[in-house]
C-alpha cells in the first residue's frame, strides 16, 4: 500500500493515535503509554510520527527520550515504543515505512543510540542487534535477542553499556511488567 503519508503528530492526533494503538495490540496498554509520555512531556511531535491515509490515522511510532546509565556516565538515547498499525493495515508495509521514517528523523535531529523491545524476526531488518552484545541491558526481565540496540551514527555504540533507564511513565502504566 503505498496511498498514505508519514506526518508528525498534531495535537488533534491524539484520540486516533490512542485508537490505532488499541486495534494494533487489542488492548489499551500502549495507548495509556503514549498518552501517559504525552502528559509527562516526554513527546517530541517531531519523533511522534502518523501515517494517514484517506485522512484517517492507520499507523503511529514514537521515540522517547531514554537513558542508559553505567557506573561512570549517563548516555541519551531512545527508545522506540510503541510502534502500531491498525488492523485493517497491518502486513501492507506501513510499519516498516513509520521505521524507516522515523530511524531518518532520529538521525536528522542529531540522535546517536534507538533501543526497542521487539519481536527479533522483524527489527534486524532495519538494523537493530541484540543490545546485549553492546553491554546494554533492559530493567525488567526480557530475553536477550527481544531487547535491542541501534547505532544511528557510526561507533555510537562503542563503550556504551549499563541499564536502560525509561520515563516514569512506562511504570505509571505498568508497560514493564504486561
Amino acid at each position: 500500500m503505498d496511498s498514505y503519508i508519514i506526518r508528525p503528530e498534531l495535537p488533534e492526533d491524539t484520540s486516533a493515535i490512542f485508537e490505532v494503538h488499541f486495534q494494533a495490540f487489542a488492548q489499551d496498554g500502549e495507548s495509556r503509554l503514549v498518552n501517559a509520555l504525552r502528559d509527562d512531556g516526554n513527546i517530541n511531535p517531531n519523533l511522534s510520527l502518523v501515517a494517514v491515509h484517506d485522512n484517517r490515522i492507520i499507523g503511529h511510532i514514537l521515540f522517547c527520550p531514554i537513558t542508559i546509565i553505567s557506573e561512570t556516565v549517563e548516555t541519551p538515547a531512545l527508545a522506540l515504543a510503541p510502534l502500531g498499525v491498525h488492523q485493517d493495515y497491518q502486513c501492507m508495509g506501513v510499519g516498516g515505512a513509520l521505521i524507516e521514517a522515523g530511524l531518518a528523523e532520529c538521525r536528522r535531529l542529531g540522535h546517536r543510540i534507538v533501543i526497542v523491545v521487539g519481536h527479533p524476526g522483524y527489527y534486524p531488518r532495519f538494523g537493530f542487534t541484540a543490545a546485549k552484545e553492546s553491554g546494554i541491558t533492559p530493567p525488567f526481565p526480557c530475553p536477550d535477542d527481544a531487547f535491542m540496540a541501534l547505532p544511528l551514527r557510526p561507533h555510537a555504540l562503542d563503550g556504551i553499556g549499563g541499564t536502560v533507564r525509561y520515563p516514569v511513565a512506562f511504570d505509571k502504566v505498568g508497560a514493564h511488567t504486561s
